[in-house]
């Protein structure tokens, strides 16, 4: 039996207990009270962390360009010159060669090009009336009246068309083995009547070979269209399909009308593997074709061969990634420009390999018709 005083005892040290437990508990209340504006706090606190990871991406993406474009490549060239791409090709035996072209390579053929003041075939559009001179090949202006198009094609495309010294010097370098694809720009086709394969050749933006009624889709040959651009009678080739009669375009491709689909399927494939890039006569302007200088490994040497220098990057353009050609600038280590015409550059490049005989056979050769230069 406990004693009253026991029992005193007890009450006061349950009542200190309940004290304690009470003071506890209003503590762990006080502590969470406290912990629940700190969460809050805690979860703002994390938004200068993004931030900080995003300025470090941010600047590592920056010194990313900088570094690309202060550096283009480490060196293959003995010397940045026409004469140290040809070393490079005797020497290093380059089996990947690409080779990209524009209007410039067809113009000793009598091919305008389109942008040299005076003689470009922008500068001599006046007479068909045009809202712009790019209209003719805008496939909007095309649907609403396809006469001007049609007009300037008779002149595009004459009868007695031959390949230049620069197309055969491109079809002696896939005879050597040495040429993994020709990309170009032109629509004259004068590629393929140098006898090169037709697996070797990328027109980005299409070529004559056939045509297509815009109504019906149905195909026409060369030899078809041919005739009706022949025919002075004939001012709009249409559909001969019964109870068609929609217009026959060739299948070259418009401005606002989609690349084909082989030339992104090939330039995939061929571009990483590229182990030499040649460019002539084309002005690097019209995209997505001029930025293929930039798919390359980051050492491969690349030669432009042009009247005037073209695809340099502007220090914008290199700021968002794109570096474009770098010769003339520090730091570069692969790219050559020489200034000349595309037949000059090819027949000095022959010369300096020992080709000048052989490429003077393919040129007195001549042109191989269409339907034997498969």
């Amino acid at each position: 039996m406990s004693s009253p005083g026991g029992s005193r005892q007890r009450k006061n040290n349950e009542g200190k207990a309940d004290g304690k437990r009470d003071e506890t508990e209003q503590k762990s209340d006080d502590e969470r009270k406290k912990e629940q504006p700190k969460a809050k706090h805690d979860t703002c606190s994390k938004l200068p962390d993004v931030f900080n990871k995003f300025v470090d991406s941010f600047n590592s993406a920056l010194h990313a360009v900088v570094d690309q474009s202060a550096t283009c490549s480490s060196r293959k060239l003995r010397s940045l010159t026409i004469e140290g791409v040809v070393e490079f090709i005797k020497t290093e035996k380059p089996k990947n060669i690409i080779v990209m072209t524009g209007a410039g390579i067809s113009t000793s053929a009598g091919i305008p090009d389109f942008r040299s003041p005076g003689s470009g075939l922008y500068d001599n559009l006046q007479k068909y009336d045009l809202p712009s001179p790019e209209a003719i090949f805008q496939i909007d202006f095309f649907e609403k009246n396809p006469e001007p198009f049609f007009t300037l094609a008779k002149e595009l495309f004459p009868e007695d068309l031959k390949p230049t010294p620069c197309h055969y010097f491109i079809r002696m370098l896939e005879k050597k083995g040495l040429l993994r694809r020709w990309y170009t720009q032109n629509i004259d086709s004068l590629e393929y009547l140098t006898g090169l394969p037709e697996d070797k050749v990328v027109t980005a933006h299409g070529n004559h070979h056939t045509s297509t009624c815009r109504k019906c889709s149905t195909k026409y040959d060369l030899g078809w269209i041919t005739a009706k651009l022949k025919d002075k009678s004939c001012k709009v080739p249409h559909c001969e399909k019964l109870s068609c009669g929609g217009v026959v375009k060739p299948d070259i491709i418009f401005f606002g009308e989609a690349l084909p689909r082989r030339f992104f399927h090939c330039a995939i494939q061929d571009f990483p593997q590229c182990d030499l890039l040649l460019i002539f006569g084309t002005s690097l302007v019209v995209q997505p074709f001029a930025s293929m200088v930039n798919e390359v490994d980051a050492e491969c040497p690349r030669l432009l061969v042009n009247l005037e220098a073209v695809g340099r990057a502007s220090r914008l353009e290199e700021m968002i990634g794109t570096t474009g050609l770098c010769y003339g600038r520090d730091g570069n280590t692969r790219d050559v420009f020489w200034k000349g015409s595309c037949d000059e550059g090819a027949r000095k490049m022959a010369d300096l390999l020992g080709w000048d005989a052989e490429l003077d056979i393919l040129i007195e050769q001549g042109p191989i018709p269409l339907s034997k230069a498969k």
